[in-house]
C-alpha cells in the first residue's frame, strides 16, 4: 500500500466550515481556525475525505521503512459528537496542563473536545505552542 490515504487537498476550508452543523460546532471551528492559523503561521488546508483541517506539513519516515509520508503539524476535525485536535507531541506527558485544560479526553497526539466552552482556550494555546516548539520544522 503506497502512501497515506489522508493527504492534503485543494478543497475549500471556508466552504467546509459553512456546512458544519450545528451552528455551535461551526462557531467553535471558526475559533479554532483563527487560533491555529495565528499560532502556527500556516494557512489551513483540508486533508483527506474525512475533512481534517491541517496547518503546515512535514515529511517523515516510519521505523524500518524507506517511504516518506507527509502529515500536517497541527489540525482539527469537527465531528458529529466531538472536535478532535491533532498535535505533534505526546499529550499524555503534559499532565499539569491537562489538569488545567478542562473537560476533554486525549490520546497520544489528539484531544477530544465536546465543545470549546468545556476547555480553557489559553491552556489549549499553551499545548499548541509546546507542540510547535518541540516538533515543527518549517517545510
Amino acid at each position: 500500500m503506497a502512501g497515506l490515504a489522508t493527504q492534503e487537498t485543494n478543497k475549500s476550508v471556508d466552504q467546509f466550515i459553512e456546512g458544519i452543523e450545528p451552528s455551535s460546532k461551526k462557531e467553535d471551528s471558526r475559533i479554532l481556525l483563527k487560533i491555529m492559523e495565528e499560532l502556527s503561521g500556516f494557512k489551513p488546508k483540508i486533508w483527506g475525505d474525512n475533512f481534517i483541517i491541517g496547518f503546515g506539513k512535514y515529511k517523515y519516515q516510519r521505523k524500518g521503512q524507506k517511504e516518506e509520508y507527509e502529515w500536517f503539524h497541527l489540525g482539527f476535525a469537527p465531528r458529529k459528537t466531538k472536535i478532535t485536535v491533532y498535535l505533534t507531541m505526546d499529550i499524555g506527558q503534559e499532565e499539569e496542563l491537562l489538569k488545567k485544560l478542562g473537560k476533554c479526553k486525549w490520546g497520544k497526539g489528539c484531544l477530544y473536545i465536546n465543545k470549546l466552552a468545556d476547555i480553557d482556550l489559553d491552556v489549549l494555546k499553551e499545548l499548541i505552542l509546546k507542540s510547535k516548539n518541540a516538533q515543527w520544522h518549517q517545510s
